[in-house]
């Protein structure tokens, strides 16, 4: 751009007769030129860097700015300060899977076919990755991908934990460093582009940050935009004290963790197998969350060292930073552990948006966010282009504290057993801003819960008369959602008989390629 001027200057200045003929027309291409420069800076400056952390099973209600008094999450509160609360924000498959391929798609269980864990994704879908890349984005992927499993076990097997490059890993093209999963956390491993196992030392969650903080610092240099994702695996069991920094134990030693106001001595009838409690593990309650604290503690402070990155970076103001995670756990509420459920424990997860100058700082929206949402609603908050298929509703307007259509309430799925061919879990369920409504597949029973006057959901209001006229509602809705998906409410070995083969996904409700 400096020598433009300079030539301009020189042609201006000749006194040939051609120069002056052809000096007005090439000054207007030169000025074009530098418009089409300085065009092409803007849109580079228009389109934000996303960092997109998850961690893997933290519920809503044990962060420090949700209320929880036990928490020891500082820059994640602080975090919340300056972002969006979506405080309505729940998974609508609180499945890890499920979940994350719900993500990468802004589609609907029913529509990715991820209808368990240990399947593999079918990779012709549009993703969120396919439409950052094409719109020149360097990717990064780190951590936990879960969408991968060629079996049910058997993890540390590189069939199982190596996602080759290609299109398995749904348009994340650029840096790999993943692995399926496992929750072994520390010495453990991740694959770039070969089955070779890379060894992490330490913690696992330090490594993993380091790595995002490495790659930041390396792509803030960069013209182009990027955009990373970063799984992290905790607070995911199993939580004994190995498995966490002693110093992060230690903050929790002594503070005593009671079982919670809706526990249950007897198992959910409807529960699967990772769901059921055992008499020796009911006893071990308060000390996993003993450990699932501090496992959140030292997430919140691998938070804090990314945080501080981006701010050593110099890109704080032209990053879209968002904190979710995938699910919550239950921990003996309602006679269950684990997730996969329509209840609060299980369903509610933070999500907090910060984007300075652009999203309010300390803002509150009770938005019904859910998982498809969450694509369509970044893409356009990053005037990148919102792919036909997507099923999820855009809620930017919601992010940026704009007035707009909301959905009437959030539509769950559960299409089986955590991670096996197993019938008789099924259930569908809405959750609007005052309550929650479940049917399940099996025996029709149906549950609903006012979560304002009741939010330990202890009280099913189903066959309460003076509810009928909010029952019919919500069981209008449900059906009208469900038709529009083609979601028939099949049993989970349907799917695997219909839609899988050799446990990969071949065709979804909406997706027969």
């Amino acid at each position: 751009m400096s020598r433009r001027p300079l030539i301009h200057q020189e042609v201006c200045a000749s006194d040939d007769l051609n120069t002056q003929h052809i000096l007005p027309l090439f000054c207007y291409f030169t000025a074009v030129s530098l418009e089409v420069e300085v065009l092409t800076m803007h849109q580079k400056m228009s389109h934000p860097n996303l960092i997109y952390i998850f961690a893997d099973q933290l519920r809503y209600q044990s962060c420090g700015y949700a209320g929880d008094t036990k928490a020891d999450t500082p820059n994640i509160d602080q975090l919340a300060k300056e972002s969006l609360n979506f405080c309505n924000a729940v998974s609508g498959h609180p499945v890890c899977a499920p979940y994350r391929a719900s993500l990468f798609t802004g589609k609907y269980t029913t529509s990715t076919g991820m209808v368990i864990n240990e399947i593999r994704m079918n990779p012709n879908h549009k993703c969120i990755g396919h439409v950052l890349t094409e719109n020149g984005y360097q990717t990064g992927y780190i951590g936990k991908w879960h969408l991968w499993a060629d079996e049910l076990g058997n993890h540390y097997d590189p069939k199982n934990s190596y996602t080759p490059p290609g299109p398995d890993r749904l348009g994340f093209d650029g840096f790999w460093a993943a692995y399926n999963f496992h929750h072994e956390y520390y010495n453990t491993y991740y694959h770039k582009d070969s089955p070779e196992k890379i060894t992490m030392k330490g913690y696992e969650p330090d490594g993993q940050a380091e790595l995002a903080m490495k790659w930041i610092k390396e792509k803030s240099a960069s013209s182009e935009p990027f955009a990373l994702f970063l799984s992290f695996g905790t607070p995911h069991d199993p939580w004994n004290r190995e498995n966490v920094p002693e110093k992060f134990y230690d903050r929790f030693k002594d503070v005593e963790f009671s079982l919670p106001k809706n526990y249950r001595e007897e198992n959910d009838p409807h529960a699967d197998g990772w769901a059921r409690l055992s008499q020796e593990e009911r006893s071990h309650i308060p000390e996993w969350k003993k450990v699932y604290y501090a496992m959140a503690s030292n997430l919140d402070w691998n938070i804090g060292r990314i945080l501080d990155a981006v701010n050593q970076a110099g890109i704080r103001d032209n990053t879209i930073l968002v904190f979710t995670s995938d699910h919550g756990e239950m921990f003996g509420a309602h006679g269950r552990r684990a997730k996969n459920i329509f209840y609060e424990e299980a369903v509610r997860v933070p999500f907090l948006i910060r984007w300075p100058g652009k999203v309010s700082a300390g803002y509150r929206s009770d938005a019904c966010l859910n998982t498809p949402d969450i694509m369509p609603t970044l893409l356009s908050m990053m005037s990148l282009p919102i792919p036909d298929e997507v099923e999820g509703m855009d809620l930017s307007h919601c992010a940026l504290g704009k007035k707009g259509p909301e959905p009437q309430a959030a539509l769950m799925e559960c299409t089986g057993a955590t991670a096996a061919w197993e019938d008789g879990h099924e259930w569908r369920a809405l959750r609007s801003k005052r309550y929650t409504y479940a049917i399940y597949r099996s025996d029709g029973e149906e549950l609903l819960f006012d979560h304002i006057r009741d939010p330990w959901q202890m009280t099913n209001l189903a066959k309460d008369i003076n509810y009928a006229g909010i029952l019919d509602g919500f069981r209008k809705l449900l059906k009208e959602r469900m038709e529009k998906l083609n979601d028939t409410f099949a049993s989970c070995t349907w799917y695997r008989d219909h839609w899988t083969k050799d446990r990969r996904i071949v065709k979804t409700a909406t997706l027969n390629p």
